[in-house]
């Protein structure tokens, strides 16, 4: 039996994580009481990674969940995958595989972080959900792929019970301002540096 199969087994028939305990019954979750702004941003690894960790615990307490991804197509991305099976969580991907060179932006990778913005917005302000994570607006604002004020009214336009995260390294002073917990990751040792090249299951 698969993980996620045995984990629907337990929540069906009452079983707990652990030998002889018995799971409580579930409760839909009431709406957040203030739904707050969170930043991930820095050069160091794992903005992503704890945006994610976010979610996967949002979504154990049912609530609802919308992730945009800029500027990251249709890259196979581990956390996708298990992400698509679980309930109460949506994603919605923008861009290209390719990298973009903030020197020579296209039209189409502002074209799609545009779109990114605006979905984004669309479901934050739907009612459907209570977590909405911009993966890498951080970034696409810092190239100039959406314009940094767009972001901002964003922000200022968030209904209270929803909660916001946005990642990607770069995050602007006013965007780190307007947030009520910002965390930057320090890269202060990394395998690229050795040539290590990103692992499927690690690193994506």
């Amino acid at each position: 039996m698969g993980l996620l199969n045995y984990a629907r087994y337990c929540l069906a028939f009452g079983l707990g994580a652990s030998l002889g305990e018995k799971a409580s019954s579930f409760n839909p979750p009431s709406p957040l009481p203030g739904g707050l702004v969170q930043v991930f941003t820095g050069d160091g690894k794992g903005k992503t990674s704890a945006a994610i960790g976010a979610v996967i615990r949002a979504l154990g307490h049912g609530l609802r969940v919308y992730i945009v991804f800029f500027m990251k197509g249709d890259y196979p991305y581990g956390e996708r995958n298990i992400l698509s099976q679980l309930p109460n969580v949506t994603m919605e991907s923008f861009g290209s595989r390719e990298f973009i060179d903030p020197a020579n932006i296209k039209p189409e990778d502002r074209e799609q972080a545009k779109r990114a913005l605006a979905a984004a917005r669309e479901a934050m302000l739907s009612g459907g959900f209570d977590l909405v994570v911009l993966d890498e607006v951080n970034v696409a604002a810092a190239f100039n792929l959406v314009e940094l004020d767009e972001v901002l009214r964003l922000i200022d336009d968030k209904p209270q019970a929803v909660e916001l995260i946005l990642t990607g390294r770069r995050a602007d002073s006013k965007l780190v301002k307007s947030a009520d917990l910002v965390t930057e990751m320090l890269n202060i040792k990394h395998p690229y540096d050795e040539g290590v090249v990103a692992r499927e299951g690690i690193e994506y």
